[in-house]
């Protein structure tokens, strides 16, 4: 007997039999997770914003899901954990166990401007979290309470530079979309302005219209109800052109900083590991609700234009985003403190 050669005869069959073995276990989950998909969800789902109540984010994420819920058959409760521009609630999500139950609804801040912010960070935005879709961009503005001398954003620079840190300024709080704009806004104009923190992009426009700051970025849905109630005034907005829903108020660009626009995003994510076919499941429960002509409507009402991009292309967006974010905030020496 050729004793060496059935050992290695054995030793193939052996490793044939590993690969089968894995093979067929690989399978075996695949089809569990096909079938996990095809009966998901079977409890509600739990979406977490950690941006406060009323923000664009805010709204949009109440107009989709709640036509994602209806359409799907469940209930989806919706958490607002604002606070450290979005840190903690993001956190949460990043540690959930990735079921398909616990969701993140977060803006570009969370994922592209405070990862360039913080010298340190609980979770990684490009490895921590599985992209769902894109779902609407924000259109953003200057706002200023509705009896300000301030009328345009050249009137805006030019009473900056006559009183230099004079001018306060509100924010959702360092880090956040409201904070990057308008320093990249007073970079770009050459001027100083004073940044004052809020726990939120609602609460920064109510402090505008409160005059205990005098002027402030926001996104349109943010602060539609308090323009539309006469508390605050639109001087401008950052959009390429005028808005439709705004004709007669200028953008920045031609009316006092050339060149200048800035907006934002809101997008689906779910923590690290998430099933595919569960990702792939809500991405296609998302794209249904934003092609509803109702749903539509509403956004653009609010300032949003509906989107809907695939998780792949998200991904590679957002770390394309959160390379040009990273670059801007050098350059403009953009600090979250």
């Amino acid at each position: 007997m050729n004793t060496p050669h059935l050992a290695l005869k054995l030793g193939s069959l052996v490793r044939t039999a590993g690969v089968l073995s894995s093979l067929s276990m690989a399978l075996v989950l695949f089809g569990s997770s096909q079938v996990w998909a095809q009966s998901y969800p079977q409890k509600p789902i739990r979406l977490i914003v950690p941006l406060a109540a009323g923000s664009a984010v805010d709204n949009a994420a109440r107009i989709v899901m709640q036509k994602v819920a209806t359409n799907m058959g469940t209930a989806i409760a919706i958490e607002n954990q604002a606070g450290a521009a979005g840190l903690i609630g993001a956190d949460r999500v990043a540690k959930s166990t990735p079921d398909g139950y616990t969701l993140g609804g977060f803006n570009d801040s969370i994922m592209t401007m405070l990862p360039n912010l913080q010298a340190k960070m609980p979770w990684d935005i490009l490895k921590d979290f599985e992209p769902i879709s894109l779902v609407a961009t924000v259109e953003w503005g200057v706002v200023v309470p509705a009896d300000s001398a301030i009328k345009t954003a050249a009137d805006l620079i030019a009473a900056a530079k006559k009183a230099p840190g004079q001018l306060n300024y509100g924010s959702g709080g360092n880090g956040s979309p409201q904070h990057i704009a308008m320093a990249l806004f007073a970079s770009q104009a050459g001027v100083q302005l004073t940044h004052v923190p809020y726990k939120g992009a609602t609460q920064a426009a109510v402090g505008v219209a409160g005059h205990e700051v005098q002027v402030a970025f926001q996104g349109i849905a943010t602060v539609s109800s308090l323009i539309k109630a006469g508390k605050l005034r639109l001087i401008a907005v950052t959009t390429p052109r005028r808005l439709p829903q705004f004709p007669d108020v200028p953008t920045v660009s031609e009316s006092g900083l050339t060149g200048f626009e800035f907006n934002s995003w809101f997008a689906m994510m779910a923590p690290a590991g998430t099933p595919k076919p569960i990702v792939e499941k809500l991405h296609a429960e998302i794209t249904k609700a934003l092609a509803d002509s109702g749903i539509k409507e509403q956004l653009f009402g609010l300032g949003l234009s509906p989107r809907g991009t695939s998780p792949d292309q998200l991904a590679t967006d957002l770390r394309a985003q959160y390379a040009k974010y990273g670059n801007l905030i050098r350059q403009a020496n953009i600090t979250a403190d």
